[in-house]
């Protein structure tokens, strides 16, 4: 379903990260151990991390202790936070990129990645995010309604 909420617009982004190369599912389990230690999924706060707070995430058996990850989470915060001066939020930044509507798949197919990911990859890494490949920025892409790819036996699908 779209979402236009900067915070959890965030939130993905942080967990699609986290999830690369590991399952969606150990990423949900954890969910909650994440929004404790990432501060709520506050992009200002998660962006003041210091070398201290990183390391005591990497002690915090409730995520995952991947310290390439970890301080990707908080490089992406800072990231996120001039998106956000730039475009005004960073909903307003990330949904021009399918013009402001989600892309409808219908078909039983999922693509793994799609023009429209491999832009925004190529946009969001040049603006100094990481851990923000095509599939990755896909996954992102369909978890917060950009991209619909609800089967056509699903019930969130639309006619």
């Amino acid at each position: 379903m779209p979402v236009h909420d900067d915070r959890v617009l965030f939130e993905f982004l942080l967990l699609e990260g986290a999830q690369a190369g590991l399952s969606w599912e150990t990423i949900l389990r954890k969910r909650d151990a994440y929004r404790k230690a990432f501060a709520g999924f506050d992009p200002r706060k998660v962006a003041r991390f210091d070398a201290s707070r990183k390391q005591r995430l990497m002690k915090d058996e409730g995520i995952v202790r991947n310290r390439l990850k970890i301080d990707s989470a908080v490089t992406n915060a800072k990231a996120f936070l001039e998106v956000q001066k730039g475009f005004g939020s960073f909903d307003a930044y990330v949904w021009r990129f399918v013009g402001g509507k989600p892309i409808v798949n219908r078909s039983n197919k999922v693509p793994a990645t799609t023009a429209v990911s491999d832009a925004l990859s190529k946009d969001l890494s040049k603006r100094g995010f990481k851990f923000v490949g095509s599939t990755i920025c896909y996954a992102f892409m369909q978890a917060v309604g950009m991209a619909d790819d609800h089967r056509t036996d699903c019930f969130r699908k639309k006619a």
